[in-house]
């Protein structure tokens, strides 16, 4: 016998559980899909199921996904990329209703100087690094730093700049706080291939923790995420507009 289809708030949670694991936990002996899973009425097997049908659809994900995806699936992934930020805040309100005790994390995100002064921007924020953390298994892209208070969800397009793609994980890179703060600055950027780049002129022999934490990682190709790999054309505007060359 059929199951029945799926609704519209168990696929959105299933979205905000493909968002926010890694893909080595996209099975259903996964605790935290267990739970899900009755809390929205399926079986692990059938939301682990459905999280493979999702990673189909990413065009950026490292290793492929299950076959066969429903057209609903489609839709809502067009839908995603369309609107991230309204669709940010429709995931975590539907995970809202069935898990209301999930734990708000203290954000680390390059605002630009914005506050955070609204439930929708803080729910953007939140998903922005949650999506990131899980795309670089936790690590500085850069460095391979592991510890989360260090770590901060960097926009590659600043935030002031892009109203549209500031909850977009394509517009992000996962970077050590000390990385953010040089990739914010123009100090570093991301060649084409991948590769780090330090701006000229900025060595200076007397400085030995610049040379062993900047200089040291010219050239070097950085980590790439499982998922939401950085669009290219992100990359190339801060080559352009940030980077001091």
């Amino acid at each position: 016998m059929a199951s029945a289809p799926w609704t519209r708030q168990q696929l959105l949670v299933a979205f905000w559980l493909y968002c926010r694991l890694p893909f080595g936990r996209l099975h259903y002996r996964n605790p935290q899909i267990v739970e899900f899973a009755e809390a929205i009425g399926r079986t692990p097997s059938a939301l682990a199921m459905k999280l493979g049908n999702i990673k189909s659809l990413d065009p950026a994900a490292i290793t492929g996904g299950l076959p066969k995806v429903a057209p609903k699936d489609r839709e809502m992934w067009a839908e995603m990329q369309e609107n991230w930020g309204a669709f940010a805040v429709e995931m975590s309100r539907a995970v809202e209703a069935v898990q209301p005790n999930q734990p708000e994390p203290t954000l680390q995100t390059d605002l630009g100087g914005e506050q955070l002064t609204t439930i929708p921007v803080r729910i953007g924020q939140r998903f922005f690094r949650d999506a990131l953390l899980s795309a670089y298994r936790g690590r500085c892209c850069i460095t391979g730093l592991a510890t989360p208070e260090l770590l901060i969800a960097s926009h590659i397009v600043p935030w002031h700049e892009d109203r549209a793609n500031r909850v977009n994980p394509r517009n992000g890179l996962l970077l050590s706080a000390l990385h953010d703060k040089a990739f914010d600055r123009g100090l570093i950027t991301i060649a084409e291939d991948m590769t780090v780049r330090v701006a000229s002129g900025l060595a200076n022999e007397a400085d030995r923790f610049f040379a062993e934490t900047i200089n040291a990682f010219e050239g070097r190709r950085i980590k790439l995420p499982e998922k939401f790999q950085p669009k290219q054309e992100f990359l190339e505007h801060h080559r352009e507009k940030v980077f001091l060359g």
